[in-house]
């Protein structure tokens, strides 16, 4: 088996793999190959580093000599006269073991131990580019599409392997077609035996828009701007809270760029999504403040009802309660959603609970 030791070596170089994990997948190919052409036997396959050597030995147990699993059972079992033309001190029980010659078996063996090995290191390839792809889970990743099928599902390349982007997971109004440029972040990997590798890509999570932050402020990118949470409502609406780790640097001015060329940029990639860019603040009452706007808010109370749920009780005057609401509950539904907080609005001097709040639209943006 010394050539053999060349080709497994010259496979690792030629597939990028670890020469100890083709080895490996060679042990397993070799152990069923052998299994197929001989039968149910006992196999072990050592492996010496230093020399470059494979050794096949099958292996056969000891039995009395009026055993009959040796006489219907040849390959895994021995009589002990028989093992003691090998070895007198041998007894019953113990293990006897041949070095098998697999050249022995012919072409068949040889064609089967092929096809066995290029499955093996097809495994190996593919759990290679799973482990790739999972460490990757919410990059940004940019692509060709390949593919649209008849449920709008958009299929790109991404590097070895494509990714699918559901429709579900494309803002509404989008359409792509084949050759077109997309960028989209990695939410889902998945492998299976069926359908191999699934990956999962999408443009409606807030980790897309982070994503695209890094990639247009280069500040963002740097860890000198932190992004604290981001609320969207892909393709319509969305608010980012942030905050400068540097005095110097003003953290909405910098986002939104010299005439709000970095912002728009971002919004143009999100099919026109609105962003609206605040600055976090520790003080909740100030942050959710802040999270209402451009409503302006005259004080905000926070409780905790009997569920254990922060309530925050924003009190302001009528005129800016349609504001804070926004159209069709948008704005306070990202407020909430970048808050955290259950947000309840009540005009200055109301005490009783509002009749209504933005909880069912919340439910129909929950992502």
């Amino acid at each position: 088996m010394d050539k053999t030791v060349d080709i497994l070596n010259a496979l690792a170089n030629e597939k990028g793999l670890k020469f100890e994990d083709v080895v490996e997948a060679f042990k397993v190919a070799l152990q069923k190959t052998t299994q197929k052409m001989l039968g149910d036997v006992n196999i072990q396959i050592d492996f010496d580093a230093e020399n470059k050597k494979l050794h096949i030995y099958q292996i056969a147990e000891v039995v009395a000599d009026d055993d009959q699993r040796a006489l219907e059972n040849e390959e895994n079992f021995i009589y002990l006269d028989e093992a003691h033309d090998i070895n007198p001190n041998l007894k019953v029980g113990d293990k006897v073991e041949f070095e098998l010659d697999f050249e022995k078996l012919g072409r068949v063996g040889a064609s089967t131990l092929q096809r066995e090995l290029d499955f093996q290191i097809l495994r190996l390839l593919e759990q290679g580019i799973y482990n790739k792809y999972k460490d990757r889970l919410g990059e940004l990743i940019t692509g060709i599409v390949v593919r649209v099928d008849k449920e709008n599902n958009t299929y790109i390349e991404i590097g070895e392997i494509k990714g699918v982007l559901p429709q579900r997971n494309r803002i509404k109004g989008e359409k792509f077609k084949v050759g077109d440029t997309l960028k989209a972040v990695i939410k889902y990997v998945n492998m299976d035996k069926n359908r191999g590798i699934t990956i999962e890509i999408s443009r409606t999570t807030p980790k897309f828009l982070e994503e695209l932050l890094k990639l247009a402020v280069p500040e963002v990118k740097d860890e000198l701007i932190k992004i604290h949470s981001i609320a969207r409502i892909p393709g319509v609406r969305a608010k980012i809270a942030v905050s400068s780790l540097k005095p110097q640097i003003d953290p909405i001015g910098t986002i939104i760029g010299a005439k709000g060329v970095r912002i728009n940029s971002i919004s143009k990639e999100l099919h026109g999504e609105n962003i609206d860019v605040i600055e976090y603040n520790d003080a909740p009452e100030m942050f959710i403040a802040r999270a209402l706007s451009p409503a302006i808010v005259d004080s905000v109370k926070i409780e905790e009802n009997e569920d254990g749920e922060n309530i925050a009780k924003v009190y302001l005057n009528p005129d800016q309660k349609a504001k804070a609401i926004g159209k069709s509950g948008i704005n306070i539904t990202l407020a909430n959603m970048l808050t955290k907080y259950k947000i309840e609005l009540l005009e200055k001097g109301e005490k009783e609970e509002p009749k209504k709040d933005a909880d069912d639209f919340n439910k129909l943006f929950s992502f």
